[in-house]
């Protein structure tokens, strides 16, 4: 049989045809080691397949794997082994026939790890960013309910379910970069939808405190003006959702894979943690650049008698959308031209080790045919080999408790935030961006970089998994601690400063009775008396100017606010009363602690989930395994967190006796609830890790010769037996 024949395209970037050993005869992997012991080239591996130490084809491209001797130049290669004509595998990047040279400069692992990272930097600060940071905000604008918001959230986790079976399953045997192009593309579309209701909704009016909040100013408001007909728009929402659930499915799923075929296996969590590490640091940057936009109010060029303090403030939501819809079309175009494999990852395919949990039964084995996983009817085998595999049940299931809690954080961590530190929705989701950037993104990135440097094995990265996990559930118990509530009269005490009779609110005292206050106004101000109150009104406060220094509203002649305190008081200033909570330090370092640590997980536990499977199984246990993580984690966890808050919740929005959101939060019940949610949800994962670790069967050792025998704490690599290969492109 001939060697390979190299092909070069016009643009002058050489391929070599890939080898494929899947139906050699049972004696072609003895034949390829009698030749390799010939010509000293090769090391066995567990599946009697060699591989090379000679320069690889990326390397050269006109080197076949493995170079014979002078003498041995015309001796032909021995029967049963099969080497496919990649004759009609265009390699090339590009789009059909126009595959320029300039492009195959990004034909490289590089290159397409760098538009994945664009990607999912985009997927996060859209979805896991803006979303969570202009989610009050859309509330206010079309009068939502915390559960129809909750319900825009969590329509992105109904989408990707629904997709991900179909996705994984028939996008992993096809062309990847094709799937995941459309997919973003799919994404900046959603995006662009998400943004649209602020072009078709008319001008937002808010109810100003200084026209209706001013006792013995004009108080009348109709409640047919109160009322709204806008909350339609949450089905817009819900649909722009759909669409990012279904672009972002291909991204974590088939891009994990593409990924993962294309670089050497002990460089594969390093590239997978880079990829995860940009999808960490966009909901960071959305939480930052969302910040920045709610700061400019929705009517661009409009002048407005309110500060971005004032509960009223509606700020520019919809910005956001625009750019990352944009930048998403834009980004799809480049992934959509990349070839199904890239130049020279045959010889990885070919050098790979498996570490699949070996079932009682040898069923595992069945997916090693290659025409396994082709056709819809080996669409139910597929699903019985992973439901037989305990190590990825319970990685599953470990995924899906750390889910819970990251996506209940990521919901209600800027509103936890605000409650306790008494923090404008702005300051809250700034402050949020701050902690979310090193100890998300950096605690991703270390968990890929720990498997990498430490060479762990799937074993060794599940035991790395229990123990950030055990770490994490220690730092939680800083949730014990509290911010106590800023002092507000009528709702947390009596305007004489004593305690409310059983606890009910009580918004009308002696020194405001006659002004005639509406609930519906709700404009907190805070006293210098350092207590704030429901309105202007609601302190008693006659006249208003402006403070020249910060622009804030300032309220004069306030009858409740306590004058005997300050010479010249009895004045008031718009927005909340500065929390000067000493357990605030503390409560931010255990926050990064823990934030860190579970995020120090992810890239290990996604890792140790491609491992324990077969190679040609890996997209499609990545699907099952988001569609665990999402029905049990993505879809529940924002729903569950948000009942507990609510919970917590002292004063509720009336609007014309219907009961809207949520605008006092009772900080300590807030910290007890979200402590217990904290610990079973870390219990639950932590137990799930050690029966992960406890049930995993690694391959015998006889059958995997090439590589090391694991080490007591299941740590070895592939590399350490042979002679290193040459410098490679990838890293």
């Amino acid at each position: 049989m001939a060697m390979p024949q190299n092909s070069t395209r016009e643009n002058g970037f050489c391929f070599t045809q890939p080898l494929d050993f899947s139906c050699a005869s049972p004696h072609a992997g003895e034949a390829f080691g009698a030749m390799s012991a010939r010509d000293g080239c090769s090391t066995p591996l567990s599946n009697g397949i060699t591989s090379s130490e000679a320069a690889s084809p990326s390397d050269s491209c006109a080197q076949p794997l493995c170079t014979p001797t002078l003498a041995e130049e015309e001796t032909p290669f021995e029967e049963g082994i099969k080497y496919v004509s990649a004759e009609g595998e265009d390699l090339a990047c590009g789009w059909g026939g126009f595959t320029p040279g300039c492009l195959q400069l990004c034909n490289t692992s590089k290159g397409v790890l760098f538009f994945l990272c664009v990607a999912s930097f985009l997927q996060g600060m859209t979805v896991n960013g803006f979303i969570n940071t202009v989610i009050t905000s859309i509330e206010r604008r079309f009068d939502l309910r915390s559960y129809q918001s909750g319900l825009i959230a969590s329509s992105y986790d109904i989408a990707a379910c629904a997709c991900l079976t179909f996705v994984s399953y028939f996008g992993g045997n096809g062309h990847k970069p094709r799937w995941l192009g459309w997919g973003v593309l799919l994404m900046g579309l959603g995006s662009l939808l998400f943004a649209l209701p602020h072009f078709t909704t008319g001008h937002y009016e808010a109810r100003l405190a200084a026209q209706v909040g001013v006792c013995g100013g004009n108080q009348s408001l109709p409640c047919s003006q109160a009322a709204s007909s806008l909350s339609g728009y949450r089905f817009v929402f819900m649909l722009g959702q759909f669409l990012h659930g279904m672009g972002a499915t291909p991204l974590y799923t088939l891009g994990v894979t593409y990924l993962d075929e294309n670089v050497k296996t002990n460089y594969s969590p390093v590239y997978i943690a880079v990829f995860y590490t940009a999808a960490i640091l966009g909901p960071a940057a959305g939480y930052l650049v969302g910040g920045m936009f709610l700061n400019i109010y929705t009517e661009i060029g409009r002048e407005i008698d309110i500060a971005p303090e004032n509960t009223l403030w509606v700020g520019a939501w919809w910005i956001g959308f625009l750019g990352a819809g944009a930048a998403s079309l834009l980004i799809s175009i480049p992934i959509l031209g990349y070839p199904q494999r890239l130049p020279g990852s045959q010889r990885y395919i070919v050098m790979r080790v498996s570490e699949a949990h070996q079932l009682k039964d040898g069923s595992h084995q069945k997916a090693s045919d290659p025409d396994f996983g082709k056709t819809v009817k080996d669409l139910p085998r597929s699903v019985l080999l992973l439901l037989k595999n305990p190590t990825f049940i319970f990685l599953c299931l470990a995924g899906a408790t750390e889910a819970t809690l990251i996506a209940g954080m990521s919901t209600f961590g800027p509103k936890f935030l605000e409650s306790q530190f008494s923090l404008s929705a702005s300051e809250a989701a700034t402050f949020f961006g701050y902690l979310v950037v090193p100890a998300g993104g950096g605690g991703t990135f270390l968990g890929g970089f720990l498997v990498n440097k430490f060479k762990l094995r799937c074993s060794g990265i599940i035991k790395l998994c229990l123990l950030c996990t055990v770490f994490s559930l220690l730092a939680i118990f800083v949730f014990f601690i509290h911010c106590p509530n800023m002092p507000m009269a009528g709702v947390t005490q009596m305007y004489d400063g004593s305690a409310l009779p059983g606890g009910r609110l009580n918004l009308t005292g002696a020194c405001n009775a006659q002004c005639g206050c509406l609930q519906e106004t709700y404009s907190p101000v805070c006293g210098t008396d350092d207590i704030m109150y429901y309105s202007p009104c609601h302190a008693g406060c006659k006249r208003v100017s402006e403070n020249l220094r910060n622009g804030k509203k300032v309220y004069h002649e306030c009858s409740c606010v306590d004058k005997a305190l300050l010479p010249g008081s009895g004045k008031a200033e718009a927005g909340k009363c500065t929390s000067s909570c000493v357990k605030k330090p503390l409560l931010l370092c255990f926050m990064f602690v823990v934030i860190l640590f579970t995020f120090l997980s992810s890239i290990p536990a996604l890792t140790a989930t491609l491992r324990c499977v077969s190679d040609r199984q890996r997209s499609f246990a990545l699907g099952i395994q988001w569609i665990v993580v999402r029905t049990l984690g993505g879809i529940p966890g924002p729903i569950a967190f948000g009942s507990m808050i609510d919970k917590s919740c002292l004063l509720w929005q009336d609007q014309c006796g219907e009961q809207g959101s949520c605008y006092v939060y009772q900080n300590s019940a807030m910290s007890r609830y979200t402590l217990i949610a904290g610990l079973v949800y870390k219990v639950l994962g932590t137990t799930f890790f050690i029966v992960a670790c406890l049930l995993y069967k690694p391959p015998p050792a006889e059958s995997a010769p090439g590589s090391l025998d694991a080490s007591e704490n299941g740590t070895s690599d592939l590399q350490e037996h042979k002679p290193s290969l040459p410098a490679e492109e990838d890293i």
